[in-house]
């Protein structure tokens, strides 16, 4: 009986060795990366900056953690998602900021290819869970301020946590697919990744397989992540600046536009730098401005967001005060029992 040849395919020598070259490149040695200390006049500098913020982001998001979760005045749904979007700024900067810090004083930026898979799949997903939660919490400014007599069941316990792990698993399950499909291009051009962090656009410069059908689907991604929950944003907003004209008010009108303006100040900042980033055409990009900006949304915004939320915020204050005061009285105790 005879076979059809069309069932089999004789690989040359040649090609065989070529992809497993390529296979073991890059599964084993991983990537370097470029970060912005490598361009840098003054590293050192640079370096305990860059220190200074994290520990500074560290410390503020722990602490309005810790004053949410420990203040009972502040279980309310705003606070709630501000507590969600302290957890996510925090494990922003500690995905990145530990590496460029350990890197620089090893001498040496190298990343595995699972560190890398993982970097990029925390980032994809802490990025995108932020994203969606800024939607939600300007919907709830809308209304506490334009609807305060239906506030208690439009924003009850069981849609907060609906919006939380409506933001946490959407992220998460687009960051899967992404991570998976970009790490399955072979990279076998220069291992170094003109970049502070592994992120898409950089990293697909490096494949050597045709990427064009997959950075349409990065930017329609993209696209769908960052515009409507901007829209959502901006027009929750509209409804609540019209809503806040109209109050009689004085005192009640200058809460609601302090509170406001924080939101509006985090949303522009984070997102500005973000759309920069996966929305502007690839010609518009330079290596050095997107280290720029991924040290913007990487490191300065989770280090002002929390900021920006309790410094102006008097009720946050006053709860920090009053966990503060709890923490040295019990500590003033267990002094004098000994």
């Amino acid at each position: 009986m005879r076979t059809p040849s069309h069932r089999f395919c004789v690989i040359p020598d040649n090609q065989r060795n070529h992809r497993m070259e390529l296979w073991n490149s890059t599964l084993g040695s991983g990537f370097i990366l470029m970060s912005i200390l490598n361009d840098s006049g003054s590293p050192e500098l640079l370096c305990a900056t860059i220190a200074v913020l994290y520990m500074l982001a560290l410390t503020s998001n722990g602490l309005l953690l810790l004053v949410i979760t420990a203040d009972v005045r502040l279980h309310i749904p705003m606070y709630f998602l501000l507590s969600q979007l302290s957890l996510m700024d925090l494990l922003f900067a500690s995905v990145v900021t530990p590496k460029i810090l350990v890197d620089y004083l090893r001498g040496e930026n190298t990343i595995s290819f699972g560190g890398c898979a993982f970097q990029m799949f925390m980032e994809l997903t802490l990025g995108g869970a932020e994203d969606l939660l800024l939607a939600f919490m300007a919907y709830d400014r809308y209304v506490a301020i334009c609807h305060p007599l239906n506030y208690t069941v439009l924003m009850r316990p069981r849609v907060c946590w609906l919006m939380v792990a409506t933001s946490w698993i959407t992220a998460s399950m687009n960051a899967l697919i992404h991570t998976s499909y970009t790490m399955q291009f072979p990279f076998c051009r220069s291992r170094e990744i003109s970049h502070l962090l592994c992120e898409i656009p950089p990293l697909l410069k490096l494949a050597c397989a045709d990427t064009s059908r997959y950075k349409l689907m990065v930017y329609m991604m993209g696209v769908m992540f960052l515009v409507p929950p901007l829209a959502a944003i901006l027009a929750s907003y509209t409804f609540v600046l019209v809503a806040v004209l109209h109050m009689s008010s004085g005192e009640g009108r200058q809460k609601a536009l302090v509170t406001c303006s924080s939101h509006l100040t985090v949303v522009g900042m984070y997102y500005g730098a973000v759309m920069f980033m996966y929305i502007l055409p690839s010609f518009y990009h330079s290596p050095q401005q997107d280290n720029t900006l991924s040290v913007f949304y990487a490191i300065i915004t989770p280090t002002l967001n929390p900021l920006i939320y309790s410094l102006r915020n008097k009720e946050v204050m006053g709860a920090l005060h009053r966990v503060l005061g709890r923490c040295i009285f019990v500590h003033r105790l267990q002094l004098s029992n000994f």
